[in-house]
């Protein structure tokens, strides 16, 4: 972000290769709509081209980049009035592609049903997470942030964090057991 905030472009283009796909799935995790996510996502990026010039590394990118989008959602959130959005049918916004990744070579098509039904679960189970428990979990998982990171993204303590990923963790894996 240094080097951006230098004027070189390429570092731009490595900032947004590096966290367009963890910060897009956390967007699409928590609000389940594509053209929800898109929006937000731009969004972010748009206020981080902003704020380059007056950009200080007072945290990691990484942490800095998350505040950002989850301040983004919480107003987006309050715009909507926290009602939750039903996940997209297939091919709805035109996102057949958004749940539906593309296969691997050599697998069978009974195992591609069985991860894409396993996909589905494990959305299902993430949207059954109290709001705080999804939010915490995503920013570790999709935003690669430690526990003082989502701690200083959230506005909440170390340990609060902690407890928060340990019940949504149990609380998947019990929603995810006939998988195992």
């Amino acid at each position: 972000m240094l080097a951006y905030r230098s004027g070189e472009g390429a570092a731009f283009e490595a900032l947004y290769e590096r966290w367009r796909g963890p910060l897009y799935r956390y967007f699409l995790r928590q609000c389940n709509h594509a053209g929800q996510a898109d929006e937000l996502f731009q969004d972010v990026f748009m206020r981080v081209i902003g704020a380059a010039a007056g950009y200080e590394p007072t945290a990691k990118f990484s942490t800095w980049l998350f505040r950002i989008a989850r301040n983004r959602l919480v107003d987006h959130w309050r715009k909507l009035g926290r009602e939750p959005v039903d996940p997209p049918a297939a091919g709805e916004d035109g996102d057949e592609g958004v749940f539906d990744p593309p296969a691997p070579d050599g697998e069978t098509p009974h195992s591609r049903a069985e991860q894409q039904q396993l996909g589905r679960a494990l959305l299902a189970a993430l949207n059954e997470l109290p709001e705080v428990q999804r939010d915490a979990f995503l920013l570790a998982e999709e935003g690669g942030l430690t526990l003082e990171e989502i701690a200083s993204v959230s506005g909440v303590g170390r340990e609060t964090i902690k407890s928060r990923l340990r019940y949504a963790t149990a609380k998947l894996r019990g929603k995810l057991e006939p998988w195992r």
